[in-house]
């Protein structure tokens, strides 16, 4: 708990708020427990028959008749068919966000044997193959893509300013371009992370 207590906890409107923001807590984080786990299965498993219902033949065949898609009809194979395509998609969004994750702790300082720890234990080795581009060389001033809340951005390099900037668009369309005024890599992607989030799709409630 003293650990915990000697964290930093700025506010955004503090003048010291990305530097503490973009220097590494260690631990990051606290092994899961068995109830973690359950709970991230019934978050995903909701969002996965969320996501059946609107893709399922039987679902739309009952909204087309104008009939309530019952709870019970969860049990037709056809309809694990369409929750197994759901999770499916589930997979390959937790990919796309995974890649988001690591790219931002990677050029935020984190080493890849840190990735590695964070995904579930794989080697450094592993963690380098999975994301190539997470952890800058050091000589390295590349762009940097980043995909996240629905948008995208890239970071760029501005070698006669020393310094980083990025171009975002954001899940609603909306544009941002910033100066090279960023100090690092870490920081700009911070600040078109922030945008990312600020200008993402909203939520949708219910089926069409």
């Amino acid at each position: 708990m003293d650990d915990v207590r000697a964290i930093p906890t700025p506010d955004q409107s503090d003048e010291n708020f990305w530097p503490t923001v973009l220097t590494p807590v260690d631990p990051a984080w606290n092994e899961p427990g068995d109830g973690d786990a359950f709970a991230m299965d019934e978050q995903v498993l909701a969002a996965a028959q969320a996501l059946a219902e609107r893709i399922s033949t039987r679902a739309l065949a009952y909204r087309t008749a104008g009939k309530p898609f019952d709870a019970a009809l969860m049990a037709a194979p056809d309809v694990q068919l369409a929750v197994l395509r759901s999770l499916y998609e589930a997979k390959r969004s937790v990919d796309r966000l995974a890649e988001s994750a690591a790219t931002v702790a990677g050029r935020g300082g984190s080493s890849y044997a840190q990735l590695g720890a964070a995904w579930g234990g794989i080697k450094r080795q592993s963690a380098r193959l999975k994301w190539p581009h997470a952890v800058p060389k050091k000589s390295a001033s590349e762009s940097i893509p980043l995909h996240y809340a629905g948008g995208d951005a890239v970071v760029h390099h501005d070698p006669g300013a020393d310094a980083w900037w990025y171009t975002a668009t954001g899940a609603d369309l909306q544009e941002d371009e910033s100066e090279a005024v960023h100090g690092t890599s870490a920081e700009a992607i911070a600040r078109a992370t922030e945008f990312l989030l600020a200008h993402a799709r909203p939520a949708k409630h219910g089926t069409e």
